[in-house]
């Protein structure tokens, strides 16, 4: 099964108002790691799974969620509570005790898939601001999940996937 993964907006609603034209009915799930900037009360929200951001000021907002499937655990926070800037030790130990099988986060605007001992850490990096080696590509993942594999794939505002930044994990 697909799921789309995005992170960090920073206001721009129609950046997720077109993706999830593009995408709705074609994936299993949608979910946002936060820095949406929006209301709680968007209607757009019916559509993604979302999470507070540091940039996400209602209270309303969920800080973490775990989601279930038949082909995964997902864990989903921003990041910023766990010092993702720094290590991924904190985030980890949190998706162990979730029993996670994916963890999803943002706040660094920072794309990255890497599988740590049973669990893939991904971030979808930011769709509007992005930072660091790719600080050129404003990005969201995707994550095709089969029997034996995770495949991610990051693709670009125009929904085209940036093959060198594919990545394939034995499951």
């Amino acid at each position: 099964m697909k799921y789309l993964v995005v992170s960090d907006n920073h206001g721009d609603r129609d950046v997720l108002v077109d993706i999830a034209s593009e995408w709705s009915g074609k994936v299993a799930g949608m979910f946002h790691c936060g820095d949406s900037e929006l209301e709680v009360t968007d209607e757009l929200w019916q559509k993604y799974i979302v999470v507070k951001g540091n940039c996400d000021y209602d209270p309303k907002y969920d800080k973490e969620c775990v989601i279930k499937t038949e082909d995964a655990v997902f864990y989903m926070t921003h990041g910023h509570l766990f010092n993702v800037n720094t290590s991924l030790t904190h985030l980890a130990m949190s998706a162990r005790e979730k029993e996670a099988t994916i963890a999803f986060y943002g706040h660094t605007h920072k794309l990255f898939a890497e599988m740590e001992n049973g669990i893939l850490f991904l971030n979808p990096g930011s769709i509007s601001q992005p930072r660091g080696k790719y600080s050129d590509l404003k990005t969201y993942a995707m994550v095709d999940i089969s029997d034996d594999t995770i495949k991610v794939t990051y693709h670009g505002r125009d929904h085209q996937v940036i093959s060198e930044l594919s990545s394939e994990f034995n499951k």
